[in-house]
């Protein structure tokens, strides 16, 4: 129904966006700014999340403000981001007389994190059960990935569609690289650079990643350099990491960044020779499509949605693979200049299939079909 004739009246449906959490370079935020900038020419649009980092101030508003709209309408569309659970956001959202639709980033298992933070295990835990309060309120539930698509037909949710995150990557493509950063990797770090992106997180298996690093280093490329781009969200898990790299002795070539600046990011992705992935869950993964575009070759295992994003665009190891196999597989690609040139191409050609104006098309396409 279109925005402008809703129930035929002279009320016409607004569609808001609503997240637990929002920051910058989130590819959660980053998803909900984009549709709110295809939606902002309908009519107001706004996004209200429970928490959001200072510098979200303005774009992001306080989820409370939203029942003190005075326009609010049974009619209208509330767009809502499920990634983790939140008592106070699902006691909102159960609350709503508005349709919902449901956009699935992905909840990730619990029993990864519960041995290092057992309150965000829960949190985890409670955010698939409040999924499931939801089914019988959703209109429409959208899934960025096959493999989320998946989930949510298990969990009973009739009108289930795939639907690609928009990932524009001309704005990162475009950054100035940090300077001191780029002075860094260009005058000081030697030899092959494998680069990982992404949070220190127990599911993404940096712990696996170091140690067929140090198969590599130890066995067939003691030059190789690698580095740990993202932060350590839990304290005793990086801890964890970090015993890794003592204890591996890989301290001279190991570098685990923390939180990095947009220009950091770029400087990384443009040092780095290959790409290089271990994590055993993901629901879409766009640091790959990062990788892609910065025409990295890729090393990853064959977990989740891992395949079904990247394709015939990298070398897929299968998921009970061993230190040694990923460490043969890393030597292979940043030894065999032909091989990772036929993986760069193949990445290009990969990325077209995630054109950021087709996946935006798709994504209001299927918004407004509910409005």
């Amino acid at each position: 129904m279109p925005l402008d004739t809703y129930d035929g009246g002279a009320v016409s449906p607004q569609v808001h966006q609503v997240l637990v959490s929002a920051s910058p370079g989130d590819a959660v935020t980053t998803s909900a700014l984009e549709l709110q900038a295809l939606l902002s020419p309908l009519g107001p649009s706004h996004i209200y999340a429970r928490y959001y980092a200072p510098e979200m101030a303005g774009q992001v508003l306080p989820i409370g403000e939203y029942l003190q709209r005075p326009d609010r309408d049974r009619g209208d569309l509330l767009v809502f981001h499920a990634s983790i659970g939140d008592g106070d956001v699902a006691a909102f959202m159960a609350e709503r007389t508005e349709r919902i639709v449901l956009v699935y980033h992905n909840i990730s298992p619990a029993e990864p994190f519960r041995p290092f933070d057992p309150a965000f295990a829960d949190l985890l835990d409670s955010g698939r059960a409040q999924l499931a309060v939801l089914r019988d309120r959703t209109t429409l539930a959208l899934a960025d990935s096959e493999f989320n698509a998946r989930e949510l037909e298990a969990l009973g949710f009739a009108d289930v569609r795939v639907c690609p995150l928009v990932v524009d990557l001309a704005a990162l493509l475009a950054t100035e690289p940090d300077p001191a950063t780029e002075h860094h990797l260009t005058n000081v770090i030697e030899g092959p650079v494998f680069v990982y992106v992404g949070q220190l997180l127990p599911h993404k298996r940096p712990d696996l990643l170091l140690q067929a690093f140090y198969v590599l280093t130890t066995f067939v490329l003691p030059e190789a350099k690698i580095i740990l781009v993202g932060p350590g969200r839990l304290k005793r898990y990086q801890q964890v990491v970090q015993h890794f790299v003592r204890e591996l002795g890989l301290a001279p070539s190991a570098w685990l960044t923390g939180y990095v600046t947009t220009g950091q990011l770029a400087a990384f992705y443009r040092r780095a020779d290959v790409f290089v992935t271990a994590s055993e869950h993901e629901g879409f993964c766009v640091p790959l499509l990062e990788a892609m575009a910065f025409n990295l070759p890729i090393v990853a295992r064959s977990c989740a949605a891992v395949p079904e994003t990247l394709g015939d665009a990298g070398v897929l190891l299968p998921p009970e693979d061993d230190p040694v196999l990923m460490a043969e597989a890393m030597a292979a690609v940043a030894t065999d200049a032909a091989l990772a040139k036929d993986l760069t191409g193949r990445g290009r050609r990969r990325l077209d299939r995630f054109d950021p104006e087709r996946a935006g098309t798709a994504m209001l396409g299927h918004v407004l079909s509910v409005a």
